[in-house]
């Protein structure tokens, strides 16, 4: 019974919460809970505004690739893969990772391929995506060209693939490669499973 006469009586010194929630189909509603009489709580909730999506839409465009490897490896998001970009850095090749090539007008010469890849930690990353992946790279490089290495955000899927290409192509240890990656594009974060799997790749 003390027990219980100690939680009332801290139940009847807690603060009065307002709460905005927003649920996934964007509805949005001003939850109050308050204390009456110290030993019980009541809540009300008041209907706001409704937004269209219930996440916060990108307004800030991720366009600008990094350069990798000077004049040559480029890593990005899709919103990178623009017709400007394509002139202004000379690609010729894109690549990709886990989602279709943006629907843009691109000049014949670039040659787009589109790898499917999961940003899952269980994705089989060394056996279906980095040996397709590290082949169409290095078709760029050996054809003196340029390509754009993209996903969704240019933070897992392919950083990672950049990370297996310099390992595997330019004889770098894993934290060299993603020290690099990291430091020309500071996003970057592959899945804990991408991760574990490029560790591997290292010593394989």
């Amino acid at each position: 019974m003390i027990l219980l006469y100690e939680l009332q009586k801290r139940l009847a010194n807690l603060r009065p919460t307002t709460t905005i929630v927003t649920t996934p189909t964007g509805a949005r509603y001003v939850e109050r809970r308050k204390s009456l009489d110290g030993e019980q709580t009541s809540s009300s909730s008041e209907p706001l505004e409704a937004r269209q999506y219930g996440f916060v839409v990108d307004t800030k465009p991720d366009s600008v690739p990094a350069c990798i490897l000077s004049e040559f490896l480029y890593l990005g998001s899709q919103d990178a893969v623009t017709a400007e970009n394509v002139i202004k850095y000379k690609l010729t090749h894109i690549l990709s990772v886990g989602i279709e090539t943006p629907q843009i007008e691109l000049p014949p010469t670039v040659t787009c391929k589109h790898l499917p890849c999961l940003d899952l930690p269980e994705t089989d990353l060394l056996q279906y995506v980095l040996p397709v992946a590290i082949d169409f790279i290095e078709q760029a490089h050996s054809t003196k060209g340029c390509v754009l290495v993209h996903c969704n955000a240019g933070v897992s899927r392919s950083s990672a693939v950049v990370i297996g290409y310099l390992m595997k192509r330019r004889d770098m240890r894993f934290e060299e490669a993603y020290n690099l990656v990291k430091s020309w594009r500071p996003c970057i974060q592959p899945n804990v499973g991408f991760m574990r799997q490029l560790k591997q790749f290292c010593k394989a």
